[in-house]
């Protein structure tokens, strides 16, 4: 095993409005500068995935968690799946930065926090990352061994492809994807599942990603049509699926959006939460990303309770994805404001009254 010394781990906290907790993680012998971002402890624990990712500058990592923090809140809170809202970034490249000594080190530092903050895999991390993680906390979920729930993408997906369908219902009238198109920005492990999803389910599809290879690989399988990164935004089809980073709805993008419906999983979709406005009087209708993508959340939680983890019961929960959404969209069209708002003002709602508030404490099976 590779030693870490926790002498040299240093934790400081920065005062952070709206935030109940944001600490700034450091050890330089093991390489590591992290952020962990609690935004919200009201219904239980912070639980939300560690992102390492090259940020240019430190404000960016922290806004980027703040971001993310946040959003896990209100996807927690939707789903009513009894955690509180946080989030991680480690400031490194995966491909060329991560090391053993980096990971039991940000172990070390989620551990400090007693339980106030359970990490998972994000972009940037692997479950075999989780795993290393687990030797310095318990404090972790999304596991590959027996005990554990895995890889949470494909939960992640599944409820991705029940939110198009629920986009589809709302517009059309009925959510069979046969014969729409849908175009799918990123084929990462959750964008390529929702394609095949997709795919057998008779869609027509349209995908860009940074990798080519990937396409053309993606392509072979689907007869799906490749259009480069820069042009997935602007294709005409029925449902836009962003499946990449964040930000990408914004004022400049949106006026050359040729679709029906956005519904994908990335993660803060919309650069503004008045972006949805800007979407509703054009008449597109947007599937709010912290709803439409909490499969994986869903499915991770359902390993630290009492019973163990059950992925039939991880698959029934992240399939009322679809119903949430219908009522979000009734929300939104019966007070005649943006689902992006009636889907906050949900989650505001049960927070404010401790809706879904964890009773029972987490249940850390692999750690025993």
């Amino acid at each position: 095993m590779t030693l870490v010394l926790e002498e040299s781990l240093v934790m400081e906290e920065l005062v952070v409005p709206g935030y109940d907790k944001v600490v700034k993680v450091t050890n330089r012998d093991a390489g590591l500068t992290a952020i962990i971002c609690i935004h919200s402890l009201a219904i239980g624990p912070a639980l939300g995935g560690t992102r390492m990712y090259p940020y240019a500058t430190f404000d960016a990592a922290l806004n980027d968690a703040m971001r993310l923090a946040k959003g896990m809140t209100y996807k927690s809170a939707v789903s009513e799946s009894g955690w509180g809202g946080g989030k991680s970034v480690i400031i490194a490249d995966p491909k060329k930065d991560k090391t053993r000594e980096m990971l039991i080190a940000f172990g070390q530092a989620v551990d400090r926090l007693r339980g106030e903050y359970i990490c998972a895999e994000d972009v940037g991390t692997t479950p075999d990352d989780m795993m290393v993680i687990s030797e310095a906390t318990q404090y972790v979920v999304g596991l590959p061994h027996d005990k554990s729930s895995g890889n949470p993408s494909p939960f992640t997906a599944w409820g991705t492809f029940r939110g198009i369908q629920s986009v589809l219902k709302k517009i059309y009238g009925s959510d069979s994807c046969e014969g729409r198109t849908v175009a799918i920005q990123g084929l990462g492990s959750v964008g390529w599942e929702i394609g095949m999803q997709l795919f057998w389910a008779g869609a027509r599809l349209i995908v860009s990603d940074i990798d080519m290879g990937r396409c053309q690989k993606f392509a072979k399988l689907t007869g799906a049509r490749i259009v480069p990164k820069e042009e997935i935004l602007r294709v005409e089809c029925d449902v836009l699926s962003p499946c990449a980073l964040g930000g990408i709805i914004n004022e400049t993008s949106i006026p050359y959006l040729r679709c029906k419906a956005i519904a994908g999983c990335a993660n803060n979709q919309l650069l503004k939460d008045t972006d949805a406005d800007v979407l509703s009087a054009r008449g597109i209708l947007y599937a709010p990303d912290f709803v439409i993508n909490a499969g994986g959340l869903i499915n991770v939680t359902q390993e630290l309770e009492v019973g163990g983890y059950c992925p039939v019961l991880s698959r029934n929960k992240t399939n009322r994805i679809y119903d949430q959404l219908m009522v979000i969209y009734d929300i939104a069209e019966q007070n005649r404001f943006s689902t992006q708002r009636a889907a906050l003002s949900l989650g505001e709602y049960r927070i404010k009254y401790r809706i879904g508030r964890r009773i029972e404490p987490a249940c850390f099976h692999h750690a025993h």
